[in-house]
């Protein structure tokens, strides 16, 4: 059911710059700072290309930061910054790291960096778990009308006990192509794989998979679009070029992807926490009087982080909890199940026993007020993946409240994605992301 495909890349050529000065998180994960870093590291670091700084003029500069995107990206080509496989291939893809917020714990994920054929959701071959927002689509739609090629991979999950893939892709002897380290200490290692029959077999393994989106729904729904956009009138599904290899049946019915089996080690899913701000009369007091009614609230007394994330991992061990901090104190809520379900009814029962399904819902929609409009837009809401920082700002008096949360299991988020439904957005967050700019899919 999903289609991979081989492809010649562009790659940065290791030659005339370093590759770790060029590559860079996802174009969504790049905060302010680091977009000024990547700036700063090299006149080739591609988010000059995925992420441009519109205010960087310096009087010669035409054009918005879309046309200056594509421009940039057509001469790194042309004077051989990044330089073209001779032979359609696939990646083998390794990051090394350890665990945020562990007590040292290393692991390893494996996956695969390949073309994949793009599906509607209706087709039962690629699903989602998380809501989109029409802002970044727009967004990626234009650079990708500009530029004509796909600069990050999609993280797709799928399952194969068996690990076929990792078997067949790593040798422990093998010497990388391209070994970074990012500004996370994840140790990001790939290696060429060219072998027609090694190809072919990964191809045939892949074939009756079922695909989840992990992290780059906006870009696949960007990709999809594009896709049907530029669609011929009649494709040929099953060519095969010179080399024996499937190929797509036109450039744009495809993306390119990192493919990881969540049957084998080394997927992390980190919570991402809420901090709530901006509302109007807020009393924490008043909060947990209501929140009463549909959980079971105990006051916390310690006030250190780790204390606070170890007592919410134990409520939550086997059940729903969130952890309140407000100024007045902290509060642990576990869900009141006849109360949940039936101020929730609109959700599906498996819905309903996620945490995050809770919060949004219930607890920032009908106990806060909270429209799903500004939650989309994030008029009165931040996600923070740092526990302690979402504590600091209720104690320096920029936020209300913030929710500490558990991460999503991959049983849920797997049971929430085949059943066709939808989490809020931000649910996950898959650790280490993926690394932009290893291999560069142009459709041109």
């Amino acid at each position: 059911m999903a289609r991979i495909y081989p492809f010649r890349a562009l790659r940065y050529n290791p030659s005339l710059v370093r590759v770790e000065d060029c590559v860079t998180q996802p174009y969504d994960k790049i905060s302010p700072a680091m977009q000024e870093a990547y700036y700063q590291k090299s006149p080739y670091n591609l988010v000059r290309v995925i992420l441009g700084l519109p205010e960087l003029f310096d009087g010669k500069e035409t054009g918005d930061v879309y046309t200056r995107a594509a421009r940039d990206f057509s001469a790194w080509r042309e004077s051989g910054i990044l330089a073209q496989e001779s032979d359609p291939c696939v990646f083998a893809y390794s990051q090394k790291f350890t665990v945020p917020g562990s007590n040292g714990t290393v692991l390893e994920r494996r996956g695969f960096i390949a073309l994949g054929g793009l599906h509607d959701y209706s087709e039962s071959v690629v699903f989602r778990h998380e809501q989109t927002l029409s802002k970044p689509k727009s967004d990626r739609l234009n650079l990708l009308r500009a530029t004509r090629a796909h600069f990050g991979q999609i993280f797709m999950l799928y399952s194969d006990p068996g690990l076929t893939a990792e078997k067949l892709l790593f040798k422990e002897d093998a010497v990388p192509d391209i070994e970074v380290t990012d500004e996370y200490d994840v140790l990001h290692r790939v290696w060429k794989i060219s072998d027609e029959s090694t190809i072919n077999i990964l191809v045939s393994a892949l074939a009756d998979k079922k695909l989840i989106i992990a992290d780059g729904h906006h870009r696949y729904e960007t990709a999809l679009n594009y896709s049907k956009e530029n669609a011929p009138a009649q494709t040929a599904s099953s060519e095969r070029n010179s080399y024996s290899l499937p190929q797509p049946p036109y450039p744009e019915a495809v993306a390119m992807m990192t493919f990881v089996n969540m049957d084998a080690e080394g997927l992390v899913i980190l919570p991402t926490h809420r901090v709530v701000f901006g509302l109007k009369n807020f009393d924490p007091a008043k909060f947990v009087e209501q929140a009463k009614a549909y959980f079971v609230v105990k006051q916390v007394a310690s006030s250190e982080i780790v204390d606070l994330r170890a007592k919410l991992a134990t409520a939550g061990a086997g059940k729903t909890a969130l952890l309140a901090v407000t100024k007045s104190g902290n509060y642990l809520l576990t869900a009141k199940p006849e109360s949940v379900a039936k101020a929730l009814g609109n959700l599906s029962e498996r819905q309903r026993q996620l945490d995050v399904a809770q919060l949004h819902g219930l607890v920032l929609e009908q106990l806060l007020g909270i429209t799903p409009e500004a939650i989309r837009e994030q008029t009165n809401l931040r996600y923070l993946r740092d526990a302690g920082e979402a504590v600091d700002q209720v104690a320096r008096g920029e936020a209300d409240v913030a929710f500490l949360m558990n991460p999503v299991t991959m049983a849920q988020m797997r049971e929430v994605a085949f059943a066709g439904e939808v989490m809020p957005q931000k649910s996950t967050d898959f650790f280490p992301k993926l690394l932009s700019g290893l291999a560069i899919y142009p459709l041109d």
